[in-house]
């Protein structure tokens, strides 16, 4: 298991509308994308940086984990995402070696990607996804 490279950083805002002229106006980046995940009952917004995406995430109700967030923690860096060649492998390796997952197995995210998360108790406190096709 080796990361391929950092695929994006996901920051929660409690509005796409507010957040998205800062990236524009200020550090002159391009939203090249916006998308709803109504299972995980948010709204995301891409940019990209190099290689590296930003995701801005606007939660759609409270009870998402993007609200939750928000609520316990406010608004900033949510999590940082990996992308990985193979997700399941990678998620079986962690688990392997002890890390306490919050996805057994990959499931559908923004994009399109397979995605998996690792609990940030078992990450140094920083929520990490593994991301990929």
């Amino acid at each position: 298991m080796k990361p391929t490279h950092i695929e994006h950083i996901g920051i929660a805002v409690n509005s796409l509308e507010e957040s998205i002229p800062y990236y524009e106006n200020i550090l002159g980046l391009k939203c090249y994308a916006t998308e709803e995940v109504k299972d995980q009952k948010v709204k995301t917004a891409f940019f990209m940086v190099g290689q590296t995406k930003i995701e801005l995430l606007e939660p759609t109700g409270p009870e998402g984990p993007i609200g939750k967030f928000i609520e316990k923690k406010g608004t900033g860096i949510h999590h940082i995402a990996f992308a990985m060649e193979d997700v399941a492998t990678a998620l079986h390796q962690a688990k392997e070696k002890g890390v306490r997952l919050i996805d057994q197995k990959p499931r559908k995210g923004a994009e399109g990607l397979n995605i998996g998360f690792l609990h940030p108790k078992s990450t140094g406190g920083v929520l990490t996804e593994f991301c990929g096709m």
